[in-house]
């Protein structure tokens, strides 16, 4: 390498900047006393060919470390050696032997040596350490790619693992793009027939793979260590630019498919976990700024229930937040983001809940977010809940109040038809009171975290054995109904109500107001054998499985057809948002029961219906939703004489018939209708249908 003279820098823009001479570093550090630049050939090297020490009084501008370092281009591996106190009950936890990330490096190389362990011990982690590499985002042709932006009310999420789509052997790819972010786009077709038009990747930040259990691998990503370079381990390129450019040859090719890419996204905690844990990066940097501390300073506060906090509401850590979100929409046009336990933003570093947290302000009203999707996951692990009641105007919300009380209206407990009828119309009584569009409310009954829809209809309890904690971890609390026997069953009664109640399930998420999300492989039946914290698996049980496509392909029918025309909705409540109070005021919204006009709200009842028009009295839909165990005869609204009811769905029928192309629908001749057991039915007007 040559050594040529160095440059004082700036300590602005933080992290690696690369310009036609060389590359900038700064780095932030308080209370360091020294910093030394770190510079590798290999990412497995055992010393590091050059070191480069900063000067205080030469490369330091207030807290700011910063050096200019000539003739070094992108794709150069890099780190930092930070020194100063080991003083724990002062919150200082420096460690001049450990080899730390750049908290704004653009990539990173994780060296198959890497251990975890290393990291948490004294000594040289030098060889076995991760490490930042240089990346230089203006070197790659987007071919005039952008951002999708598609209004809410028209979106359907997909949440989804970027390997874990493609990873199978069954997926049909070769070997070195199964798990890949370039495997991913051989499989775009697939996403497309089905009918979603957004995709919620699972994280995609860099993060930790051995924050789990020994033994096991962290599959889902929700250990953090950078929020600025991509998952090295989903490239099927080896080389340190490799995940940089295929990430973003996946972005670019969802877009050409009309797909928007939402990014789950973890500023609430870091893999470095508690005072235990390993020392990669923030800890060895600043370990003051960047957690929320117990008030001994030597213990981490635990909001998140994954070690530590990060102390979102400081004003470093609000700026790398901000920074990290316009860079990931300006250098990968990204269409929006899911914030994991996103509660734990409005905390101060006193662990407090602010009434207007500075970090979601800032988040809301950054001009470069502005229409961009910010979903929140509004409740944290210490018991704070917010669904309802997050701040902004902008976010969008997980509904874990639609979640539990569809799960609970399908599988009949008592005094839940009222609470199901206020879900389908987009949760009126927990949102109305923001004069929020409907799609404030993301509608969702299944999620990564918990079980899979088939396993929601399979088993009662929670099967965790393999994750290494005797079944003590994830939700003991599922609002779940097996169906009759716990697991697979060759029973064809059992399996034809498991199939019932799939679709029932699908049906109601798709058709309510709000914006529905599914998840990968659900439309499939994909089973995870009653695991419902499968975080630390990769391997089959959480792939997606392709046999299953034909295997289930009276479910994968349902959900292309429920998909396609999902405009049915729409073409009641008008194309265009409008608030929750506006909806319900302009669309004749009448509640039924089996009787016209006599709804059931009562403990015991198991049903109801509603029958909805625009203002215009052109189009019309009726539903009937029948969680009882026995049929029920509904009596159908009249309707003019030159309309009729037509069939469009009805859960208790066998495939085809469960549900019709809308051309091929089935005249309801009839003034009742006999809704099966345990059923949803779907009847639209002929002039629905343009």
């Amino acid at each position: 390498m040559e050594n040529l003279a160095l440059g004082v820098g700036a300590p602005a823009p933080l992290g690696a900047s690369i310009t036609a001479d060389g590359v900038n570093f700064s780095l932030f550090s308080r209370s360091a006393h020294d910093v030394e630049l770190l510079l590798f050939d290999r990412a497995e090297q055992i010393e590091p060919s050059r070191i480069v020490r900063l000067e205080p009084h030469r490369n330091r501008t207030y807290h700011y470390w910063h050096v200019f370092v000539p003739g070094i281009k992108a794709g150069q591996i890099y780190g930092f050696r930070v020194h100063g106190p080991l003083d724990p009950e002062q919150g200082l936890r420096f460690d001049g032997d450990k080899v730390l990330l750049d908290p704004y490096g653009r990539g990173l190389v994780l060296p198959d040596s890497y251990t975890r362990t290393a990291a948490s011990r004294q000594g040289d982690n030098a060889a076995t350490a991760m490490k930042s590499v240089v990346v230089d985002m203006s070197d790659y042709d987007w071919e005039g790619d952008k951002p999708v932006r598609r209004p809410s009310w028209q979106t359907v999420i997909y949440e989804m693992h970027v390997a874990g789509f493609t990873r199978n052997p069954n997926s049909g790819l070769d070997d070195h793009l199964r798990g890949s972010y370039a495997g991913f786009i051989e499989k775009i077709p697939y996403l497309s027939d089905l009918g979603v038009n957004a995709v919620e990747l699972l994280p995609v930040f860099a993060f930790d793979p051995q924050d789990c259990p020994p033994g096991l691998i962290n599959y889902w990503g929700y250990a953090p260590i950078s929020f600025f370079a991509p998952h090295p381990a989903y490239s099927s390129r080896r080389d340190p630019l490799g995940p940089v450019n295929e990430l973003r040859d996946l972005i670019k090719a969802l877009h050409r498919a009309g797909i928007e890419v939402i990014l789950d996204v973890v500023f609430n905690h870091t893999a470095e976990g508690n005072q235990d844990g390993p020392t990669l990066c923030f800890r060895g940097i600043d370990n003051l700024t960047y957690y929320i501390l117990e008030e001994n300073k030597s213990d981490y506060a635990n909001f998140s229930g994954c070690g530590n906090t990060l102390n979102a509401n400081h004003p470093i850590v609000r700026r790398m937040i901000l920074d990290s979100l316009r860079y990931w929409v300006q250098e990968y046009h990204i269409d929006g983001f899911r914030f994991d336990l996103a509660s734990i933003l409005a905390r101060d570093a006193q662990g407090r809940v602010l009434p207007n947290p500075p970090v979601l302000w800032d988040i809301e009203s950054d001009p470069a977010l502005a229409g961009v999707k910010l979903i929140a996951e509004a409740w944290d692990a210490s018991g704070l809940y917010q669904v309802g009641s997050f701040v902004g105007d902008a976010w969008r919300e997980w509904n874990g109040k639609f979640r539990d009380d569809v799960r609970d209206f399908i599988r009949g407990e008592p005094g839940t038809a009222g609470k199901m009828a206020d879900r389908m119309l987009g949760s009126h009584q927990v949102y109305a009171h923001k004069r929020r569009e409907a799609e404030q409310s993301i509608n969702f009954v299944t999620s990564h975290d918990g079980f899979t829809l088939n396993d929601l209809v399979s088993y009662n309890e929670k099967h965790n054995l393999r994750n290494g904690e005797s079944n003590r971890d994830g939700d003991n609390h599922n609002r779940s109904w097996n169906c009759g026997v716990e697991g697979p069953t060759d029973d064809p009664e059992i399996e034809r109500l498991r199939i019932r109640q799939i679709k029932n399930f699908l049906t109601l998420t798709v058709m309510s107001l709000g914006m529905p999300m599914i998840v990968m492989g659900d439309e499939v039946r994909r089973t995870q054998l009653g695991n419902n914290n499968a975080y630390c698996l990769d391997d089959e049980t959480v792939w997606f499985d392709w046999s299953l496509v034909e295997e289930h392909a009276e479910i994968h029918r349902f959900v292309q057809l429920l998909l396609s025309r999902r405009v049915l909705r729409n073409s009641v409540f008008e194309e265009k948002p409008l608030s929750l109070n506006e909806l319900i005021q302009i669309s004749g919204v009448q509640w039924h029961g089996t009787r016209l006009h006599q709804p059931d709200w009562s403990r015991s009842s198991h049903s109801f219906a509603l029958c909805v028009e625009n203002y215009e009295g052109s189009a019309f839909v009726y539903v009937a939703v029948n969680a009882y165990w026995e049929a029920l005869d509904f009596e159908l609204p009249t309707l003019d004489s030159d309309k009729q009811w037509h069939r469009w769905i009805d859960t208790s029928l066998p495939t085809p018939d469960d549900i019709c192309l809308l051309d091929e629908r089935k005249p309801v001749k009839n003034q009742h209708y006999q809704v099966g057991p345990r059923s949803v039915v779907l009847l639209v007007a002929s002039t629905i249908v343009h």
